[in-house]
């Protein structure tokens, strides 16, 4: 398709910038916060992330779209993404795994898309000055029409104080289906990504995920061996419930939190979180684990960050650092089998440095399984 036929697309952030391109995908508008991703692949994976929900995503690798959408890579069952933000979009796919284009793929789900956006430029100003909110608006636009979606941007709910874990939870708890006698384990959903069954499933756990507010009584009703705290979208904050879910079932389980999971845990003992400038969100960012001295190359999405420091009586200590701004990538409790990372160990898309804490994990299920009583902390594997 010549740029000639292409249809027009507007993109208008609160800050009153515009940016002009054309329009792919689903034909309409929509409204959220910006932010940027720097993975060259793993498209899907992030449009299919619940942790995305709410946000329009801007890729910051040129090329999108070529090898298509498999039904084997969905993330969720269905997409969370708000929007998409593409330099380039292929509307031609290579790929033997493909069951359909992206375009179909956005259009069948309705997410709106722009392309033909100078991503660099739109990237350098989220990372100068923030993550924004921004409107999407298939069609041309004139002057008195851009200043109605920058006031549409600025009008729009904050994402900060948000509880938007009801919005993706799953409303019934389900079970893996196994055929091995492996320990339990419960996963608290608050937005979960389907690798990270996988993964548990991989390093020897029979998975249970429930909903977010699912009482502790009830997540010890189901005799578990273990606890998983999932990722999530929005300001952990939020989730008040999750809070005191966390602090009730301290020091009961083996517990491993995930991204917001590692939040909402920094949260339940006391602590405090903040939001960062423009989030990390990726699938290059180095962490150093100060436990080895060795460096990690990981998957992030995340817009907050836990203050170790504001942890009443050092319960924690700091297991991995970030080595691009020096945040908080993982704990461990002084005292309990309880240890969390704010990145994401299952990847998808990313590298696989990090797959080692599920096999952590599942060693610490296995000790407590065959122990009298809930067994010390190692910092051994981390």
């Amino acid at each position: 398709m010549s740029l000639l036929h292409k249809p027009r697309a507007v993109l208008a952030l609160e800050d009153g910038t515009v940016y002009y391109g054309y329009a792919f995908g689903f034909t309409g508008r929509t409204v959220g916060e910006v932010v940027f991703n720097t993975s060259m692949t793993g498209y899907q994976e992030i449009l299919t992330d619940p942790s995305y929900h709410g946000q329009i995503v801007t890729m910051t690798y040129p090329h999108i779209g070529n090898y298509g959408v498999s039904v084997y890579d969905m993330e969720s069952n269905r997409p969370y993404a708000r929007g998409f933000i593409v330099r380039e979009f292929s509307r031609l796919s290579s790929n033997h795994r493909a069951h359909q284009d992206l375009a179909s793929f956005m259009q069948q789900y309705e997410i709106v898309g722009i392309e033909g956006v100078d991503t660099r430029a739109l990237t350098r100003r989220l990372r100068t000055g923030g993550v924004v909110k921004g409107v999407i608006h298939h069609g041309e636009a004139d002057e008195a029409l851009e200043a109605d979606l920058v006031a549409q941007a600025r009008a729009h709910e904050d994402i900060d104080g948000r509880d938007m874990t009801p919005e993706v939870t799953t409303p019934l708890p389900y079970a893996r289906p196994t055929f091995r006698d492996n320990p339990r384990v419960v996963v608290i959903d608050f937005g979960i990504k389907h690798s990270i069954v996988y993964k548990l499933e991989q390093a020897g756990a029979e998975v249970i995920v429930v909903p977010a507010q699912t009482t502790p009584a009830q997540i010890m009703a189901l005799d578990p061996y273990g606890l998983v705290l999932s990722n999530g979208p929005g300001d952990p904050d939020g989730p008040k419930y999750a809070h005191d879910t966390v602090w009730q079932l301290l020091g009961l389980l083996p517990t491993y939190g995930i991204c917001m999971g590692h939040q909402l845990l920094g949260l339940a003992v006391g602590g405090r979180t903040y939001k960062l400038k423009h989030g990390h969100h990726g699938a290059n960012t180095p962490v150093k684990n100060v436990i080895t001295g060795e460096v990690e190359i990981t998957s992030q999405n995340h817009n907050y960050a836990v203050d170790i420091d504001s942890i009443p009586g050092r319960q924690f200590v700091a297991t991995h650092v970030n080595l691009n701004d020096g945040t908080l990538e993982g704990m461990a409790h002084q005292r309990y089998p309880v240890f969390s990372v704010q990145y994401h160990p299952e990847a998808s898309p990313g590298p696989h440095d990090a797959n080692y804490l599920f096999r952590r994990f599942i060693s610490e299920v296995n000790a407590f399984e065959g122990a009298t009583a809930v067994p010390a902390v190692s910092l051994d594997g981390l």
